[in-house]
């Protein structure tokens, strides 16, 4: 069982926190979190309106599809995403901050431009805008208290996120099938911390331990599970290690629906070394070798990997990429 922490314990005994949250992000980079603040009928909410949009009849949820936006927004259908050049096996809509397209933009700033939203349900638009202000409070709580606890000052990541930062949330279903495994392959986070709200009673999310076994991580009521991405293992010398997870899909007459939220910075944000202290660094792991993934610690760097290999044909259709690497789920 991954270790639950509450918030609410921040402010009462804020050291002792911090040093579990810090243990939990080195040891398993996973935790549970309660305390958080979100009122349960604002989870409930989000959670209705997901299973409403994914119930609508599916040439409805293709007005949105993803294929209509170069900013990979929007609506992608059952098997539209890819992990290690293997089909995922679920349907969801990526949602990011609503901006101007930038005119002649280049890599990773074409990430930056418009929602595309659906007609229905009702107040879907204004309820995951809210979702992902909500959460975004949440995710630099816990990154002010993480740096506290690894020697920095509580504002060192904070000029990272204090302009245009390119949070992504996603709305996921995965449909139960008899003969597919992967819901979503095994793969890291490329920004810097997750959110997940996953709907009670759902299976399927596993998290690779140290010793190379994979545990099951279900729901706990009321709780977000959280995990650190590549760039918070970056910023601290591999002391924090972003975790390989998957999700399998689901047994068939059943599904999952879930809803990550990626706290990120701004796209040329380029995230700052924390020098930790001596007793910490002499547990540095060092940030973990891929040649099949490059970890850049610009962020929109690592947002650009990983949309254009996870999305080939949204790639190769608005920025003329070719699809010859091996995908790597966002």
């Amino acid at each position: 069982m991954l270790p639950i922490l509450d918030l609410h314990d921040a402010a009462t005994d804020a050291t002792t926190f911090r040093a579990a949250l810090r243990e939990a992000a080195h040891d398993h980079g996973f935790f549970y979190l309660t305390g958080h603040g979100a009122p349960q009928e604002t989870l409930d909410e989000v959670l209705r309106l997901a299973r409403e949009f994914f119930a609508l009849p599916v040439e409805e949820k293709n007005e949105i599809s993803q294929l209509q936006s170069p900013q990979f927004r929007g609506y992608s259908r059952l098997g539209g995403e890819l992990t290690n050049g293997q089909v995922d096996w679920r349907e969801q809509i990526d949602i990011g901050p609503e901006r101007e397209v930038i005119p002649d933009a280049e890599g990773y700033w074409n990430l930056q431009g418009p929602n595309l939203w659906p007609a229905r349900p009702a107040g879907f638009r204004q309820a995951f805008e809210n979702w992902s202000d909500t959460l975004s409070h949440v995710g630099l709580r816990l990154l002010r208290h993480w740096s506290v606890s690894l020697g920095a000052p509580e504002s060192f990541f904070d000029a990272a996120f204090a302009e245009l930062p390119a949070t992504l949330l996603k709305v996921v279903r995965y449909p139960g099938s008899a003969d597919r495994t992967q819901g979503v392959g095994a793969h890291k986070d490329s920004g810097v911390l997750t959110l997940l709200l996953v709907e009670p009673g759902s299976e399927g999310l596993e998290v690779e331990t140290a010793e190379g076994a994979w545990i099951e991580v279900p729901p706990v009521e009321g709780a977000f599970v959280v995990n650190i991405g590549e760039l918070l293992e970056v910023a601290t010398g591999g002391y924090l290690r972003a975790t390989r997870h998957r999700v399998r899909a689901p047994r068939p007459g059943t599904d999952r629906v879930s809803i990550p939220f990626f706290l990120n910075p701004a796209l040329d944000a380029v995230i700052p070394i924390i020098q930790l202290p001596p007793d910490l660094a002499a547990l540095s792991r060092g940030v973990e070798a891929d040649p099949n993934n490059p970890i850049f610690n610009t962020y929109g760097e690592n947002a650009w990997k990983s949309r254009t290999r996870a999305h080939p044909d949204v790639a190769q259709l608005h920025h003329g990429i070719e699809p010859t690497q091996p995908a790597s789920a966002y």
